[in-house]
């Protein structure tokens, strides 16, 4: 898992990007061609697709950019700004070399074409390969030339970044060990299906608010992210990281001399060892402030789509994540500008409490209903199921494989067309028999299927006192469930998997093929996650 960098390495990044934008827009300190680090050496474009190539340089100095039997020219603005369009060109193995003539010239070689994709999220989707289940032989068998990958260095900050420091790499197992886990599994699984190269961007960071990833001025737009961007307005003014800074400098000094008594008359070192205080201001839950610092540095760069692992910051925040998650989406396509490309999320896994007995409200389900709505608002999506997966003292699932797995068979599907299983099955109607409800769903490929019993299990049901209790179940052909419970005579409502970390084992089975049932209700109670 990315860990969060000190303060000081934050600030001294924000103050070296600061400086780069100043040299890169000024004909007075800058007199070379510059690109963005996503430019570069062993860099993949996206086959088939316009890819935009930008940089800096003196004010109207002419520019020309050369790769395979392309020449591209445009001058500079009065900022030193300059950009091209490559023409489209097909996927290809064969490496490539890229010149730019400016007042200096660049040499970029290793380039190959193939399928571009952006890995972001919190830190399930930064978890590192070297952290995940068997990650010796992940590590060990990490050998693809063709499969490159980059990292966009953690940068919380108001002010929109143009570059930042890293570079593209073979996939080597020194270079995958750190690389996000979800990511280089699936884009491994897309290499080895598609025979292209695959390019991997991750700029994923561990504990960041889906609000952190959106553009200011729409969030103040958004009416259900009220409370949330009144609360940020609020400790934006009040804020004191320098004050906070100092105290624990003066707790700290105290503490040691405490150790430094210890050591010296042979005591054991005194715990409560004081912890720096995080600034606020440059995190990942501050609005806008990923957006700016880790996603603006990329948009624009030719990308086939993006896969998303995130929501367990936004767990208290699940009525909101309704609008908020699908404007994140809307706002990242209209700033790349290269329409509605394919953007594929991985549901909350099962985590934390226990069962309640009898069922209660809890705030996962609704971020996990929120996640499955945004699936009927936007065109190009999908979702990877993995109530399955979790574990309920880890917020980090290990089984980064499995995640990938459902995640790339959304791609495969609906990007490449292969005829795969990729979709979880959705409840689609109630019928209510009698003291029963019977429950259709969608998606379900060659049926329905109970995992270790061959009884549904996760089911609860309530009657007209609209208390939910825990219901028993049974599988009627391929695409319904009957759901009773005694002394539930006339039932209004069913929930499935509806609690933080459910026990549930109802599939969609194609031969080895698994994907489990979308955790859902039939009812619409209020959400007590409204107005948070």
């Amino acid at each position: 898992m990315k860990s969060n960098p000190p303060n000081w390495s934050r600030t001294f990044n924000n103050v070296c990007l600061f400086l780069f934008a100043i040299l890169a827009t000024s004909s007075v300190c800058f007199s070379e061609i510059k690109t963005p680090a996503v430019i570069g050496n062993n860099m993949v474009l996206q086959q088939n697709h316009q890819n935009p190539i930008w940089g800096w340089d003196n004010p109207g100095e002419s520019v020309t950019v050369k790769i395979s039997e392309q020449s591209h020219k445009t001058k500079t603005d009065s900022n030193g700004y300059w950009k091209v369009t490559l023409d489209p060109m097909k996927a290809s193995s064969s490496p490539k070399k890229m010149t730019i003539q400016g007042s200096t010239s660049l040499t970029y070689e290793n380039i190959l074409i193939g399928e571009v994709w952006l890995c972001s999220g919190q830190s399930n989707m930064g978890w590192a390969l070297g952290n995940s289940d068997d990650a010796d032989l992940e590590i060990m068998t990490a050998n693809y030339p063709n499969l490159r990958l980059i990292s966009v260095p953690q940068v919380g900050t108001q002010e929109a970044q143009i570059n930042f420091n890293g570079r593209w790499e073979t996939t080597t197992p020194e270079a995958a060990k750190n690389f996000s886990a979800v990511g280089y599994l699936f884009g491994r699984r897309l290499h080895l299906a598609l025979g292209v190269p695959v390019g991997l961007i991750d700029n994923a960071w561990g504990g960041s608010a889906c609000e952190a990833w959106i553009p200011r001025d729409r969030l103040n737009k958004l009416p259900v992210a009220k409370p949330f961007m009144d609360q940020w307005r609020e400790t934006e003014k009040t804020f004191d990281y320098n004050k906070l800074l100092a105290t624990y400098e003066e707790k700290l000094k105290k503490w040691q001399e405490k150790s430094q008594t210890a050591r010296k008359e042979g005591k054991p070192q005194p715990g409560g060892r004081p912890r720096a205080p995080r600034n606020q201001l440059t995190g990942q839950h501050r609005p806008a402030n990923l957006y700016n610092g880790v996603l603006n540095p990329i948009i624009g760069y030719g990308i086939k789509g993006a896969i998303w692992y995130q929501g367990e910051s936004n767990g208290r925040r699940g009525h909101a994540y309704r609008e908020v998650f699908p404007l994140m989406i809307q706002s990242w396509r209209d700033a790349w500008k290269q329409g509605d490309f394919s953007f594929y999320w991985v549901q909350l896994a099962d985590f934390m409490n226990e069962v309640p007995e009898p069922p209660t409200e809890q705030t996962w389900p609704e971020l996990r209903e929120a996640q499955t709505l945004s699936l009927d608002k936007l065109k190009n999506v999908g979702e990877a199921v993995i109530i399955d997966v979790g574990e309920g003292r880890d917020i980090h699932p290990r089984n980064k494989q499995m995640v990938a797995n459902r995640l790339v068979r959304n791609a495969l599907a609906q990007d490449y067309g292969m005829d795969i299983p990729h979709k979880s099955p959705r409840f689609q109607s109630m019928e209510t028999i009698g003291n029963k409800i019977v429950l259709t769903f969608n998606h379900v490929g060659k049926g329905l299927h109970c995992f270790d019993i061959r009884e549904p299990v996760g089911f609860s049901i309530y009657g007209k006192d609209r208390k939910f209790v825990w219901a028993n179940a049974k599988l009627l052909g391929q695409n319904k469930v009957e759901v009773w419970a005694e002394g539930i005579e006339n039932p209004v409502a069913v929930r499935y998997a509806w609690a933080d970390n459910p026990v549930c084992n109802l599939y969609r089975k194609d031969g080895s093929v698994t994907l489990p049932v979308t955790p859902f209700r039939t009812d619409n109670f209020p959400m007590i996650t409204k107005g948070m």
